[in-house]
């Protein structure tokens, strides 16, 4: 391809609404457009990225045994209400009437679809196991789309799902994708982390996401999620699903009796730690949630943090917020008491679920509010002055120098953006739409099922996230959307036009992706173009033709090597082959 005929417009600079350095750099070396609030235009450049990294999916997706398929972007409304998901789904998914008045909604994922088409389509236990997979756009209507590719509305993602008689054949499919997964994002030039996550509105009871780590020096960077790990043991999970061991803390308050202290302006935990001269482990707070549009008051050790979707899974929700402070004086009145936030016990409400993180259970004489403001009880215990609530689970944020909840090593931190993820879903589609096969004893069972995900665009931002510098976009070499670009510097040389030309005819020859830039533009200005848009190797032809040598770049490491031309095509012969 010739840059003269390239439908390519880069930027000096940066767009204003981008955040990220991949929505940055994405726009500005001509890969994206804006069409609309989290929905982008795919420019030529942009799709022979796409195009490689679903190349690479399929691939390894049909190595795996899975098979393709493609399922409607529409979806009716009677499959979303036989799997229970259209009223409690959200508002992440837009739904529409069609010219019958018929629900409809855009597919944001396709369990539905897909167990419709099993339940059709499978009978018996010797048509299974079966993995099948389509790559499609998908629309989740975000609420604050933002990040580019990152989190946007409309995206591309590739979706699979497997169907097995039993549990064992599910763990076997669910190692099989894992490893797939491995080959994939090796094969796109990315190093990732399999780590335990939360199942979100996919369902089911096993996860795991696959995680970009991102250099956290970079301000700009996009890391989306705390990733924590142990270096010791295998051990990793996401935030919302990471567990701990805890670290030796103070918990028995010392308090000689029970008793209703004044605590004047004390709203938060340390002007009440600091108030009653306590540590704050020996404080139970109390923190008044909405899950699903029903209050819930959760209850943590005062040095610790509420991880609110580990809450909302434990009341299987879907949508958890902080209460307002009106919402608050509602369950005040409704309990008889009067109380501003900071002074909430659970002693005595109505009308609210009450919840204990197991950091709550070992505390003794400890300080908790009572629904009095500026007053505390000081001095409590469970089963004496405060009852333990019956739900206890762990609803807690890990934290930095938390242990190893496996072999006990300082867990580590850090950011990571997800690209794929793997779920367990077992029955929970197949058993609420009735999807079921004849097994060997001539009884009707449930499918067992396992989904898959890798977000296709996100895989190609992510990549940009992890390789870029000052100057643009540093692609993979097996996803980069050309292997090298030659760079003339005068167009009107025609020693410099005649060597290009020939390099050029010749790669192209031998089936290497080449773009040569014949611009009558600036030598400077082709040279930046060549580094923003990321192009992994470039060729200068300039001065030192003079010589009998051209420039041989490589973009990742930024070393020039000066080459003779014949040996610069063979390199690059060379490496194109090495593209897996």
């Amino acid at each position: 391809m010739k840059m003269s005929k390239l439908f390519c417009q880069t930027l000096r600079e940066f767009p204003q609404d981008a955040e990220v350095i991949s929505h940055k750099l994405l726009v500005r070396a001509g890969y994206i457009r804006k069409l609309a609030n989290g929905i982008y235009n795919y420019l030529p450049l942009m799709q022979r990225v796409l195009t490689k990294v679903e190349n690479i999916i399929r691939e390894e997706m049909n190595a795996a045994g899975a098979q393709e398929l493609l399922m409607p972007f529409v979806q009716p409304e009677e499959l979303w209400k036989e799997s229970g998901r259209w009223d409690v789904y959200g508002k992440e998914l837009m739904r529409m009437k069609d010219r019958h008045d018929r629900g409809m909604c855009l597919g944001p994922t396709h369990e539905e679809v897909i167990t419709f088409i099993a339940r059709e389509g499978i009978r018996s236990y010797k048509q299974l196991p079966v993995n099948l997979y389509q790559i499609q756009s998908k629309f989740r209507d975000e609420i604050r789309p933002r990040f580019g590719l990152l989190r946007g509305r409309e995206f591309i993602m590739k979706d699979a799902y497997s169907f097995d008689v039993d549990q064992a054949g599910l763990d076997k499919e669910y190692k099989n994708m894992a490893d797939t997964y491995n080959r994939i994002f090796t094969r796109c030039g990315l190093e990732t982390k399999m780590v335990q996550s939360d199942s979100g509105a996919i369902g089911g009871s096993v996860s795991h996401e696959f995680m970009v780590l991102v250099n956290e020096n970079d301000e700009n960077n996009a890391g989306e999620n705390d990733v924590f790990y142990c270096t010791k043991c295998d051990y990793s999970a996401n935030s919302n699903h990471a567990v701990s061991k805890l670290n030796p803390a103070e918990t028995d308050g010392k308090f000689e009796k029970a008793e209703i202290v004044d605590t004047p302006n004390t709203k938060t935990i340390e002007e009440l730690a600091e108030f009653l001269k306590v540590p704050s482990t020996v404080i139970c707070k109390a923190l008044v949630y909405v899950i699903d549009g029903k209050y819930v008051v959760a209850l943590i050790r005062g040095d610790r943090t509420v991880e609110e979707t580990k809450l909302m899974n434990a009341f299987e929700g879907n949508e958890i917020r902080i209460a307002r402070n009106d919402e608050i004086d509602e369950i005040m009145q409704n309990s008889g008491f009067s109380a501003v936030a900071g002074f909430i016990g659970p002693k005595g409400l109505k009308g609210v679920s009450i919840i204990a993180d197991e950091t709550v259970r070992e505390l003794k004489n400890f300080v908790v509010g009572i629904n009095q403001t500026d007053k505390h009880l000081v001095g409590a215990n469970w089963g004496k002055d405060v009852e333990l609530p019956e739900k206890i689970c762990d609803i807690r944020l890990v934290e930095t120098k938390d242990r190893c909840p496996v072999c006990g090593e300082e867990l580590k931190v850090t950011k990571g953006i997800e690209v794929g993820n793997i779920f367990q879903l077992g029955t929970k589609y197949s058993k609420a739409m009735n999807a079921t096969f004849t097994d060997k004893d001539g009884t009707e069972k449930s499918f067992i099922m396992g989904c898959y995900g890798i977000g296709v665009s996100r895989t190609a931002a992510a990549a940009v996230e992890r390789y870029h510098d000052d100057f643009g976009i540093i692609w993979p070499l097996s996803i980069a959307p050309y292997t090298v670009v030659i760079v003339p510097v005068s167009d009107v040389d025609e020693a410099q036009m005649g060597c290009a030309n020939k390099m050029y005819e010749e790669l192209n020859k031998a089936g290497v992706e080449v773009l040569l830039d014949d611009r009558s533009e600036r030598a400077g200005v082709k040279l930046k173009d060549a580094d923003l848009i990321g192009i992994p190797f470039r060729v200068t032809v300039g001065k030192t033709l003079n010589e009998g040598k051209v420039e041989f770049k490589d973009r990742k490491t930024n070393e020039i090597t000066l080459l003779t031309p014949d040996e610069a095509v063979n390199k690059i012969i060379e490496i194109s082959k090495t593209i897996k």
